[in-house]
């Protein structure tokens, strides 16, 4: 699909930095290509929306590469971020803003998919469910607790020069989460 019809996800929570291993991937795919397709849903428009394959697409365009591999889904919104956040999450390098605002995506798209029980009638002791709440759901999905996918969440509330620091290990972890209640 050509690069130009081709547009980011609204509010990806991943960053896309040019920086030595973005350029290392533009030289390796101007020589070889791009060996993985990237994932798209095509919008009423007739243009396409990025859902997996950001950094890849980037490369493409300082590689002067003006097409793109895509596999074409067809997906609901809720599920496109979904999909999203879950191939992002496979990276090796996650920053933490990156979690945050991926697990607050996700939790937020669990929780809009039909059949979920909304605030008013959900029950811990009956739903349609299995006792499991959308957090609960997710902390087994990826592997991590659900308070710690909330403390992750907590750091969305923070201001960016903040979250910046949390992101560049110069404030840490635990601390960021107590100033996100401040």
């Amino acid at each position: 699909i050509p690069i130009d019809q081709i547009d980011d996800f609204p509010e990806h929570p991943f960053k896309v930095k040019v920086d030595d291993s973005m350029h290392e991937m533009a030289e390796s795919i101007k020589r070889f290509g791009v060996l993985t397709p990237a994932a798209v849903i095509q919008k009423e428009d007739g243009r396409y929306e990025l859902i997996s394959g950001h950094r890849r697409k980037k490369a493409c365009e300082l590689s002067g590469i003006d097409t793109l591999p895509c596999i074409v889904k067809e997906m609901s919104r809720d599920e496109a971020i979904i999909f999203m956040v879950d191939s992002n999450l496979q990276r090796e390098q996650i920053l933490p803003s990156e979690k945050a605002f991926s697990y607050k995506m996700w939790l937020e798209a669990m929780k809009r998919q039909s059949g979920r029980p909304n605030q008013e009638n959900y029950s811990p002791v009956g739903n349609n469910l299995l006792h499991k709440t959308s957090s609960e759901e997710l902390a087994t999905i990826i592997g991590e607790s659900k308070n710690q996918i909330f403390r992750y969440i907590r750091l969305t509330e923070l201001t960016p020069d903040i979250l910046d620091l949390v992101d560049e290990k110069r404030v840490a972890f635990q601390p960021a989460v107590e100033i996100s209640f401040l």
